[in-house]
């Protein structure tokens, strides 16, 4: 039994073995939390200023359009620059935009214009940061460890949306907004600091491409040509666009269907976290990968949204936003790793960046949507659209993978 439960946990735990990913892990782990208290922060800033789900949608708009138009040109500047170093950069970034935001707050100059500017600077920066922190996995753990450590970032943030959320309904109630904010500027220091102390020498740097006409182009058609990567990246786009909208659809269901404050919206993020952290213990320790599995997930991911569309009580829809939560990660950390395994190296900036873009960009398309359907219809709707698209895009990735599958076996009989 205590081998077993031994076995389980070091292949569970498997990258944390090295010591630069460790000191990353930490550092993430932090700054992580505090940038769940900021969005947590934000959410409840927009509802308090216009009492509109198309404003909060249209933050998200402004917060992820960079991300949708600049995405591919940020994983070209990924590829051609040292990781490390960009990292430096965006974090530092990071750190000033949410100091300048706790103070408009806290001093009570704020304006919803001002939150629209930040959330646009802020999506100029994901749109390097992100690929950039995809890619940077790979040179701190190398391929061995590569699937564990994604699923084990997926596994840190969710556990972040735990805690950060707990801790802003918290303080919101008995602080203020403000304090949300400050907390998360002060929070990207401890990843600047994490960066610092790794040592050079064990990294596994890819070296940066040269500069050269069509590098932009070259991406797009690579994607394309690969199959593996085109259908991960079809399927993340569909079940970005509209399913992953909790920022927006969440404060809905929470005030206006259940009611609440904060502190309900806090227990519904906490309660995706908590069964995302779940379902990271179990994928962690998995070595499946592929469109067959990620389909699969998407597939629970849908129903497990339906379901708590249609929940009558806050007690039972946070019950059901742990199996929600489970889902979440399988989906994500799966198609991610997928992607960096099946993609060249030299690629891996420009690829990573489009996972970005289908991931984090369509938020710029769905928000408005999705926060248009849940003012203007019912927020629970807004939850079930986000439903059904992940379920569509779980059955797209079904019939792409046996396609795959039967043009195998048809190669394998010609031969």
């Amino acid at each position: 039994m205590l081998a077993a439960v031994s076995n389980f946990a070091s292949e569970t735990f498997s990258a944390l073995r090295v010591r630069n990913y460790r000191l990353y892990f930490i550092g993430q782990g932090i700054s992580l939390s505090g940038t769940w208290m900021s969005t947590i922060g934000q959410a409840w800033l927009v509802l308090k200023l216009t009492e509109s789900g198309t404003a909060l949608g249209l933050v998200s708009a402004f917060q992820y359009l960079p991300v949708l138009l600049l995405g591919p040109l940020g994983g070209v500047v990924t590829d051609r620059f040292p990781k490390r170093k960009l990292l430096y950069f965006t974090q530092g970034a990071f750190c000033l935009l949410d100091l300048i935001l706790a103070i408009l707050v806290v001093t009570g100059k704020v304006q919803l214009w001002m939150v629209y500017s930040l959330a646009l600077c802020f999506g100029l920066l994901v749109a390097v940061d992100n690929p950039t922190r995809q890619s940077f996995v790979h040179e701190m753990v190398g391929s061995k460890f590569l699937r564990n450590a994604v699923t084990l970032n997926s596994m840190e943030i969710n556990l972040a949306r735990v805690i950060g959320p707990a801790l802003a309904g918290v303080l919101i109630a008995s602080v203020g907004m403000a304090s949300c904010f400050f907390i998360n500027s002060f929070s990207f220091l401890a990843v600047l600091i994490c960066l610092f102390l790794m040592r050079s020498k064990d990294l596994h740097p890819i070296p940066p491409i040269r500069q050269f006409k069509g590098q932009l182009s070259r991406g797009f058609a690579y994607m394309w040509k690969t199959p593996v990567i085109r259908e991960v990246l079809i399927m993340m786009a569909i079940v970005g666009t509209l399913t992953y909208e909790f920022q927006v659809s969440l404060p809905l269901i929470a005030k206006y269907t259940f009611h609440g404050n904060a502190r309900t919206l806090a227990l519904l993020t906490s309660a995706t976290g908590i069964g995302s952290v779940l379902g990271g213990l179990f994928t962690a320790s998995r070595g499946k990968a592929g469109t067959f599995w990620v389909a699969w997930a998407s597939l629970g991911f849908g129903t497990a949204i339906l379901a708590v569309s249609v929940l009558p009580t806050l007690a039972l829809a946070a019950t059901a936003m742990v199996i929600v939560g489970i889902f979440s990660i399988a989906f994500n950390s799966l198609g991610n790793t997928t992607l960096q395994l099946e993609c060249t190296p030299e690629m891996r900036g420009r690829v990573m960046s489009l996972w970005a873009v289908t991931f984090i960009g369509s938020n710029a398309i769905g928000g408005p949507v999705i926060g248009w359907v849940g003012e203007h219809a019912d927020p629970r709707w807004s939850l079930a659209l986000g439903g059904i698209a992940a379920i569509v895009a779980g059955v797209y990735g079904l019939i792409s993978s046996k396609k795959a599958y039967s043009k195998i076996d048809l190669a394998v009989e010609t031969a």
